[in-house]
């Protein structure tokens, strides 16, 4: 068995750090070993703790090169990524492309020059749903998404870094637009699956 990734996690958004946190934290593969808010607290955190990656923000200022560990950013669409420095989009991804960039960017080794961005779009079915049909909001869509991809509320909270209490509130307005009760009937709808009743 491999052993688990060592994340240091830095945001100077304590909400999107506590949702990072909890999105990486139940995993057996995934280890968070800090939590920071600061460039400097970060790189001395860095070399306390000694992470395989250090998984950063966009809120949070890079903290200068150094041979620590290497960073994946987390970055706002249109925003462009350092030299230097892996990055996914927010709202781009899922949880298992996070997991897989960050592993990606955790074998460069610390001080690697990795230039590529990571954008991903990864549908949580080869079915795409028609989302005029619906009338659902973009935000709407996006956690709906994400529900047909398994992903449980606290996930979809810390993927779109909304609080869970915003996402339940999506869902209610969801399975309305989509004449649902339950997760399973709303996914049956959004993908087209779902049988007369």
């Amino acid at each position: 068995m491999r052993a688990a990734m060592r994340v240091l996690v830095a945001s100077a958004n304590p909400v999107v750090r506590a949702g990072l946190t909890a999105l990486l934290g139940g995993r057996a593969d995934v280890r968070v070993v800090a939590e920071t808010s600061a460039p400097d607290e970060t790189l001395a955190r860095a070399r306390r703790t000694a992470p395989d990656l250090i998984l950063l923000d966009a809120s949070t200022p890079l903290p200068p090169p150094s041979s620590v560990a290497p960073v994946l950013l987390l970055v706002h669409p249109g925003q462009e990524a350092p030299e230097g420095v892996s990055c996914l989009v927010h709202g781009a991804f899922v949880l298992d492309d996070l997991l897989r960039a960050m592993r990606a960017t955790a074998h460069t080794g610390a001080g690697s020059t990795v230039s590529n961005i990571l954008r991903f779009r990864n549908p949580a079915s080869q079915v795409q749903p028609d989302v005029g049909r619906f009338g659902l909001s973009a935000r709407e869509a996006e956690v709906m998404d994400l529900i047909a991809s398994g992903m449980t509320n606290q996930q979809i909270a810390a993927t779109c870094f909304i609080t869970e209490k915003t996402v339940k509130n999506h869902i209610n307005r969801i399975f309305a637009k989509l004449d649902s009760t339950t997760r399973g009937e709303a996914i049956a709808s959004w993908l087209g699956t779902r049988t007369a009743s």
